[in-house]
């Protein structure tokens, strides 16, 4: 009898091994008709280039990268690299592409449009589709700059509050 229960322990802990090693399930919405909300912050730093058009206030392009941190979220992961490429008519108009990216390497695509980036000012996210788990993906989010500061030599730094959209799977983690 002891034979039989040693072979089965060691059948058990072979299958709990293989099953740790298995790749984990993709994650998916709990929520009605496949939406997930989710809410964060973004803090990003880069560099901002102006270019004095006719209006007062000048044209900017602008790059930031910086960490993505989301508090609830079934489908997202928690913490991404957040890059931000954008142009501001120096008429009060902004538009951008952001790629958030996460641990694993997969990433989040996304559209922003908003008004210039500066303090106080609201921005609206498309999400656009992602790579790996996040193939397939659609949503919307919005977030607002609470602080936005320019530095010398074309540095900028801010942060980005009230993070908050929702994603639709769709085709994620297949």
């Amino acid at each position: 009898m002891k034979p039989v229960i040693a072979v089965l322990a060691a059948a058990l802990l072979v299958a709990a091994a293989i099953a740790a090693q298995a790749p984990a399930p993709a994650r998916q919405s709990s929520a009605a008709g496949g939406w997930s909300a989710f809410e964060g912050s973004w803090v990003a730093s880069g560099q901002i280039q102006a270019l004095q058009a006719e209006s007062a206030k000048p044209a900017v392009t602008f790059q930031l990268s910086g960490a993505v941190s989301l508090t609830t979220s079934d489908v997202l992961s928690k913490g991404f690299r957040g890059e931000v490429i954008g142009f501001n008519d120096g008429a009060g108009s902004g538009i951008g592409k952001a790629v958030w990216t996460d641990e694993r390497g997969d990433q989040v695509f996304s559209t922003l449009k908003g008004e210039a980036l500066a303090s106080g000012r609201h921005v609206v996210g498309t999400i656009t589709g992602g790579t790996g788990r996040y193939s397939g993906l659609t949503g919307e989010f919005t977030f607002e700059w609470q602080y936005v500061v320019e530095a010398e030599h074309g540095t900028i730094q801010g942060r980005a509050v009230n993070l908050r959209g929702r994603v639709h799977a769709g085709g994620a983690g297949k």
